[in-house]
């Protein structure tokens, strides 16, 4: 945020438009943090505890919104809305890539102009950004859009003659309401483009967060700890331990963070001194709160303990960041203490409820895996 930032990953191995921009969070996740150490500046408390506040607020609107959607992606059978599962393999392996792409980029900002490198990256953000938006907007626009109005279906087809028969390529079905969230989203993204304004930006960031907490799923609990285990390590080892965060922060443009102005009060909308969180602060405990709200549903108590547990526990862990970090005057890894916040209250829970087994045991299997586990169980039930 302003400070509170660092590290957060996501898996490997995708295309996924959601997983790149994360992914390229993750490796820039502190982001301008840094810049309240090397740029002091005085702000007013009511100015700090507007910036603070809205930051908070802005960051639990993605997690709640995206874990609610991610409860019926899991059921989706729309191939443009799958979810990209997350095993623990990919969690093991994953803080030594993110590693890896965090000093390839430090090494990369050394050698070539900032200047270019952040041309290039604004424009790739640009199509990312628009594309997210785009997809976080649809479902309110299937709400508000005119029943007068044809709704008409496209197909946009892509083949490769292989010979015998033709490989598809690209395959992408959308329809009349799905250009006007393209055309929307398009007119943020030139706005963030000609002006950086922080308004576009936090739009983009708030469509990246809450995409990502939809869908990406862990696919059990186990999972989970070990990705946030991993990435806890690399926060606090990339932070406090190098200066590689620091210098890739300092030189990464892009919208992988959310920003509030704390001299809003003062200069309105042209205000500049921001307080800032990164993404992969809201995402990466967000897709274990997401997995926390499936556990609850699959109960079928019609309760939501675990959820609303450990959306809890991530306001506290995000409080305590901001408690340490304007008690210390230093910026924060916020993953430092929502780790241990969003898993630790949930198992404790758990553990008085006498369902810490049951919820370990809890496993989501991966949409390209469920088609072959029903002609198992097929093949299973012939047999008897």
């Amino acid at each position: 945020m302003a400070d509170v930032d660092q590290g957060s990953a996501l898996p490997s191995e995708t295309t996924s438009p959601v997983l790149d921009s994360i992914m390229n969070d993750t490796v820039a996740n502190a982001t301008d943090s840094i810049n309240a150490t090397v740029t002091k500046f005085v702000s007013t408390p009511e100015g700090t505890a507007l910036a603070y506040g809205s930051l908070v607020f802005m960051a639990l609107l993605p997690i709640f919104f995206g874990a609610l959607r991610s409860v019926s992606c899991s059921k989706s059978k729309n191939s443009s809305d799958m979810p990209e599962t997350i095993t623990s393999r990919d969690a093991a392996r994953f803080p030594i890539i993110a590693s890896c792409t965090l000093f390839g980029l430090y090494l990369f900002f050394k050698v070539f102009s900032q200047e270019y490198i952040n041309l290039l990256l604004s424009m790739y953000f640009f199509v990312l950004g628009i594309l997210a938006l785009s997809h976080t907007i649809s479902p309110f626009m299937n709400r508000a859009f005119p029943t007068t109005l044809p709704n008409k279906q496209y197909q946009l087809l892509f083949t490769q003659d292989t010979g015998e028969n033709k490989e598809e390529i690209v395959n992408y079905e959308f329809d009349t309401k799905d250009l006007v969230c393209l055309c929307m989203s398009s007119v943020v993204g030139v706005w963030y483009i000609v002006k950086k304004h922080w308004i576009a930006n936090n739009l983009f960031g708030l469509a990246f967060a809450l995409n990502g907490v939809e869908l990406l799923h862990l696919n059990n609990v186990s999972t989970g700890c070990i990705l946030l285990g991993g990435l806890f390590v690399y926060d606090v080892f990339w932070v406090f331990g190098t200066n590689v965060m620091v210098t890739v922060a300092k030189s990464f443009e892009a919208p992988i963070k959310l920003v509030f102005p704390q001299d809003l009060l003062e200069r309105g909308l042209g205000a500049s001194n921001f307080a800032m969180l990164g993404l992969g602060d809201i995402v990466i405990p967000g897709i274990f709160i997401a997995l926390l709200l499936r556990f609850d549903v699959s109960l079928k108590k019609n309760t939501r303990t675990y959820f609303y547990t450990s959306f809890l526990a991530y306001i506290f862990g995000l409080g305590l960041t901001i408690f340490v970090m304007h008690t210390f005057k230093h910026a924060q890894p916020a993953l430092l203490y929502l780790v241990p916040a969003c898993i630790g209250f949930p198992v404790l829970v758990a553990l008085l409820k006498g369902e810490l087994t049951e919820m370990f045991r809890y496993e989501e299997a991966s949409p390209e895996a469920e088609p072959n586990q029903k002609e198992e169980t097929e093949v299973e039930k012939k047999e008897k």
